[in-house]
């Protein structure tokens, strides 16, 4: 189909970090590493919480969905990236851009609502311990997961339904490691603001919505923690809250760098290391951040060895 003198794109031509053999082989292994440790150390987890019985918590109940989010988020976009390393033309249809697309956008927004139900959970732990298992019970947990999937994939169609009624014509290179909004917007041929304004102010009300939770909670966390009069007390409470802080400021701030920003500032370059940590590195350092700071996921993780032998 022809738009004037310009032929419309039908495929996409994912042209990725480098065209150097070599370099492309070093960042294959590298990144066939960093995955191989995103699978085993996010499905070790959720195997961990679901045979060890007394991590049968609301707060184990996340912590494993969202490990279930990340090895998914991370299959979405990293085995075809490998397999584009080993191939001379790395082409995607334009049907897998899309799906590719809209599973990497409606995981990445499970996991923003994800994220906020876990602040929500050690506020209810935290602030009210005597009514914890009343507030946070089994209905609810799985009310609040599912909400997160709903509105995660809910958010994805917008975007891929605006991105994909978009004639590209352009080109049909995708300066990227793969099928992201702001690389495919810049190869329509014709106005892409509605789709930068629907991109910003959904993403943006999502994020500043989730954090907003997540700010309050840990407000009344902290004013809680303060009313402890044993120091090693607050050491201690405030200890359980420390690595889902530090996703937390993972998690938004690489999310912040790529989406909230004007068009004009956007670089292709800085966009690519972005990717690679919020769809490589952060899923891979979830499980580690989360149990290296946890007795009781820790000392379940030895009980385990020590069953399997290991």
């Amino acid at each position: 189909m022809g738009l004037g003198n310009q032929t419309v794109v039908t495929e996409f031509l994912l042209l990725g970090f480098t065209n150097d053999p070599e370099e492309k082989l070093i960042l294959f292994l590298v990144f066939l590493a960093l995955y191989i440790l995103t699978l085993v150390g996010n499905l070790g987890m959720i195997l961990v919480i679901s045979f060890v019985s007394r991590l049968h918590t609301p707060m184990y109940f996340f912590l494993s969905s969202l490990s279930i989010v990340d090895t998914c988020y991370s299959s979405a976009i990293v085995p075809k990236m490998l397999s584009n390393f080993l191939v001379v033309n790395p082409v995607i249809s334009i049907f897998g851009c899309a799906i590719q697309m809209y599973f990497f956008v409606a995981l990445g927004s499970t996991e923003c609502f994800l994220i906020a139900a876990m602040a929500y959970d050690r506020y209810a732990a935290i602030c009210n311990p005597l009514l914890y298992a009343v507030i946070m019970s089994k209905r609810l947990c799985i009310q609040l997961v599912v909400s997160s999937y709903i509105g995660g994939f809910l958010n994805s169609i917008v975007h891929m339904t605006a991105t994909f009624r978009l004639p590209f014509c352009k080109s049909n290179q995708i300066s990227h490691i793969f099928c992201d909004i702001p690389p495919l917007l810049k190869l329509s041929c014709v106005s892409t603001k509605i789709n930068e304004l629907l991109l910003f102010t959904l993403t943006g009300s999502i994020a500043m919505g989730c954090l907003l939770i997540i700010l309050v909670s840990y407000i009344c966390i902290l004013s809680a923690i303060l009313k402890i009069s044993s120091g090693a007390g607050r050491q201690k409470t405030f200890s359980t809250c420390t690595s889902h802080l530090t996703a937390v400021a993972l998690y938004y701030g690489t999310g912040t760098f790529a989406y909230l920003h004007p068009s004009s500032t956007y670089s292709v370059e800085q966009d690519k290391v972005v990717s690679v940590i919020y769809t490589i590195i952060i899923p891979m350092l979830n499980p580690l951040i989360y149990s290296m700071r946890n007795k009781e996921v820790k000392s379940a993780l030895k009980k385990m060895s020590k069953k399997l032998g290991c």
